[in-house]
This record gives C-alpha cells, structure tokens and sequence, in this order.
C-alpha cells in the first residue's frame, strides 16, 4: 500500500529525515516510536505535503501512484488521512459543515455523486455515537471550545466520516487521559482495522498500543529507522529506552 524508499526531507535548510525507507501492506498497523527530535512528526507532515517540507530524495509511492507527485487535496483524495498532534480549531465553520465539504471533495475528485445533506447526517450521526461524541458537538465550530479529550475524538470521527485507506496518525494520544486512550483505540480499531486498510500509528508511549497492538513497531532516529520488530519492541522501549537500542 505504501512504499518509502531512502526519503530524504528537510526543513529551513536543515535536514531532518536522512534515507527513511518503509513499506507498510494493506491489513497492517505500524507503530513508529523514537526521541524528540528524531523526525517522527516530519515523517507524517512529508507524507501529507504539508508546506516547508521539502523532499531532497527518495520516493513514496501509495497505492502504486507516486504520492509525492501529488498536491495535498490530491493525497487525501486518494485515500489518505494525517491525524495531527494538536488539532486545529476553525471558528465560524461547523463540524457537519466542515465534513460534508470535505467528504462531498474527496468523492467528486474519485467520480462519486456527493451525499446528500441527509444522507451526510445519518452517516455523521452514527459514527458520532460509535465514538461517544455528543451530537451537539457536530453542529459547533471544528473543535473549538473542545478538551484534548474532545478534539481527539472528533478526529476520529472526521476519520469514521472520511473512510481513508491509510491513518497517519501524528501522536495522536497526546494529553489524553485514560477513558480518551480508550476511545481513540477503539476508533481506530472499529474503523482501520480491516483487510483493505493500514495505519501508520505515531507516538512516544507504549500506553496506547496496549489498546491497538501494532504488527511491528519502528525506532526512528537520526531521521531514519534504526530497528524494527514486532509488538514486543514497544516494552522493550518502555523498559530501556531509546539510547541503548538507537545509538
């Protein structure tokens, strides 16, 4: 589904990933763990062509396209999704506004007809319940006036919403107190954890892959991964730490 091979990225001038390769099949859950600084969070913003980001070598490919040859809109059009650190609040525009904009965008650029404003609300509706997110929620700004806890689970509804073939999910358990942890887990399990999906799951703590095991976790350091195993690898890092297995 994806394949990075020797990513090279910089930001102001300085680089960050150096040589990153990755492969990442339908059906899979990646975990990527390592140290500040070590280019986690460039990983995920190079991959959604965020601006500033700029590739100096390398390839990915998604889906058998080159991503990288995509404009961001186009990336999530093909079925990508980045899950941020700190979602971003946008006042005067509302949940259902905002989603149904973008769901409606994302089905025109692959040839569907747009949802209806009723159909948009069934599927809005239900996937807010899935997820414990009250249905006033829907109808207030994007995530404005919302907890971490909040904000969180409104991401996993906009991911429930959108349906996208890869997560990229940035630290997604940021801030998150114990009963949040919980219900992003199983927003992603419910909606990711399927034969024609993967995730790219990114994050300092091994708290929340005992709510989504990974089928292999990734060290990153230096700007490229320098260790790679099963579920097993996230406790060893809980209990050594980075310094021993990275260095």
């Amino acid at each position: 589904m994806l394949n990075i091979e020797n990513l090279s990225a910089e930001v102001g001038g300085k680089t960050i990933l150096n040589g990153l390769s990755l492969s990442i099949n339908a059906g899979e859950i990646h975990a990527i763990m390592g140290p500040n600084g070590a280019g986690k969070s460039t990983l995920a913003y190079t991959l959604g062509g965020r601006p500033g980001y700029e590739v100096t070598g390398g390839s990915v490919r998604f889906l058998g396209e080159d991503l990288l040859a995509k404009e961001p809109h186009e990336r999530a059009a093909a079925g990508l999704f980045l899950g941020f650190q700190y979602p971003v609040e946008i006042p005067g525009v509302s949940n259902v506004q905002f989603l149904r904009s973008a769901l409606n965008a994302q089905r025109v650029a692959r040839g569907q007809a747009e949802l209806s404003g009723g159909d948009f609300l069934r599927l809005a509706r239900a996937q807010a319940d899935a997820l414990g997110l009250a249905q006033d929620m829907l109808k207030r700004p994007v995530n404005v006036g919302f907890s971490g806890g909040e904000k969180k689970r409104n991401e996993m509804v906009q991911m429930g919403i959108i349906d996208p073939r890869l997560a990229i999910l940035d630290e997604t358990d940021s801030g998150l107190d114990i009963d949040a942890l919980r219900v992003v887990g199983h927003g992603i399990n419910t909606i990711m954890r399927k034969p024609d999906r993967a995730v790219l799951l990114i994050t300092h703590y091994q708290r929340l892959l005992d709510y989504v095991k990974p089928d292999f976790v990734h060290v990153l350091a230096g700007g490229r991964i320098v260790r790679s195993g099963g579920a097993e690898l996230a406790l060893e890092l809980e209990r050594e730490g980075y310094g021993a297995l990275a260095a």
